[in-house]
């Protein structure tokens, strides 16, 4: 049957008011991603004003982990976010993995007539689904990244310029998520290139220190021997002789002492380098699993950092001091991660403040609180507000001193993870900070 003209009009009409609606939802969406600063704000923000333009009550967004080959909740909008965010499900699960897999956009209007629906995790966090539009995230070159979906309509089914709304939203939010990879990798190739030059120097700068340490333990060596020599010609009574000797003593048996430290200190100073860079890549080297005394590497380090703790006038404290805790760790690694953790807590310390690491082992019961080696760092500082607190041992970590990179924690995350270990942690302002680094009693 032909169109009269007002019928024609009036769907015209409708169809410029659904072009203007799609229209305002590309203005706002742009406005909302101009002002978001990083991709955390952004994505959930975009997600959002998605949910406003379909009168959706909530929406999430999956992205795909290829380490893990699963489809994550990375963003989600809804009374339900907190319980859902960084829930994993299979690129071969759930409406979301059809999609994913298929490039194709899904309306589902019953979701209790979908075989493919996955209904365990509604059930897991308590959320009945009605209906639901997926839709694929695709990098502008068509390969998958990951699906967005909006879910349970307030005015009934989803219809077709709802898809197309949120399909143009969709394609944004892929193309906001890709630029800000790239702009990642480009923002991590241009640091790299900065630590790879810093690194080149630190060792121009570092080779004849150990070179000058070298020289002089074997000149100081010949001039001993000389020394004493000389002494036993020279003639004198034996009184006057040991003496002399006795005088000399405490300088033969200090400068080894700081020849070690020297050439110590050197090479701490290249590793830390190595660890810098491979903590801004994101990765840490695989662990050498041995038996170590855990214990005596906090001693040794407590001992490096010793001056720098009388510098600033902080005390700091190794419990215990004398037994020993063997656990089967990658000695090197722990040796950074409790390096950092006393450094940056002395740091944090004002003069006359203290820093105590105490090392202990449970081999009662199960991990976390048993079968584990557990490293505590206290310290009686300043604290950190919760927002510092919040994101310390991530990658949104930020550091609250001057010219500050927040590494240091992220070299601890890196070792903890490594072990299979986790961390907690205590702060509150005025009153301290504790960091507790629980590792498995044997390898992961």
């Amino acid at each position: 049957m032909k169109q009269s003209a007002s019928d024609e009009i009036g769907q015209l009409r409708r169809d410029v008011a659904e072009l203007e609606r799609q229209l305002d939802a590309v203005r706002s969406m742009a406005v909302g991603l101009c002002t978001a600063t990083k991709v955390g704000e952004l994505i959930p923000e975009a997600l959002d004003i998605s949910l406003k333009l379909a009168n959706s009550e909530a929406g999430s967004i999956l992205l795909y982990h290829p380490d893990k080959k699963k489809l994550v909740f990375e963003y989600v909008v809804g009374e339900k976010a907190a319980e859902l965010t960084g829930m994993e499900i299979g690129t071969d699960q759930g409406i979301a993995g059809k999609v994913f897999g298929a490039g194709e956009s899904c309306v589902s209007d019953d979701v209790s007539k979908e075989s493919a629906h996955l209904r365990e995790v509604g059930e897991k966090v308590g959320y009945i689904t009605t209906n639901i539009v997926t839709v694929p995230l695709k990098r502008p070159k068509g390969d998958p990244i990951g699906v967005m979906q909006v879910l349970n309509k307030r005015d009934g089914p989803f219809d077709a310029h709802d898809v197309t709304l949120i399909e143009i939203m969709a394609a944004q939010i892929a193309v906001a998520i890709e630029t800000a990879r790239l702009n990642e990798q480009a923002r991590l190739a241009t640091v790299m290139r900065f630590i790879g030059d810093i690194s080149h120097d630190v060792k121009n700068m570092v080779t004849p220190t150990v070179s000058g340490a070298e020289t002089l333990r074997i000149v100081a060596e010949d001039c001993f021997e000389k020394f004493d020599r000389c002494l036993e010609e020279c003639g004198r009574s034996e009184a006057e002789t040991e003496n002399v000797r006795a005088t000399m003593q405490e300088l033969r048996e200090l400068y080894p002492m700081i020849i070690e430290m020297t050439l110590e200190g050197s090479t701490v100073v290249q590793q830390r380098m190595a660890e810098i860079s491979a903590a801004v890549k994101g990765i840490v080297s695989k662990p050498h699993f041995e038996p170590s005394d855990v214990a005596s590497i906090a001693r040794h380090v407590g001992a490096m950092l010793d001056a720098h703790a009388m510098k600033k006038g902080v005390a700091v404290n190794i419990e215990p001091q004398d037994s020993a805790l063997t656990a089967v760790v990658d000695g090197k690694q722990i040796y950074n991660a409790i390096y950092n953790l006393i450094f940056n807590a002395i740091d944090a310390c004002s003069r006359g403040d203290s820093v105590t690491l105490r090392v202990a082992g449970n081999a009662d019961g199960e991990f976390p609180q048993g079968n584990c080696i557990v490293l505590e760092c206290a310290d009686t500082g300043p604290g950190m507000p919760e927002h510092v607190s919040a994101v310390l041992f991530t990658d949104e970590a930020i550091s609250t001193k001057p010219m500050g990179t927040g590494l240091g924690t992220r070299i601890v995350k890196n070792v903890i993870d490594a072990h299979g270990g986790i961390i907690e942690l205590e702060s509150e302002l005025g009153a301290g900070t504790t960091v507790r680094c629980r590792i498995p009693a044997s390898p992961p």
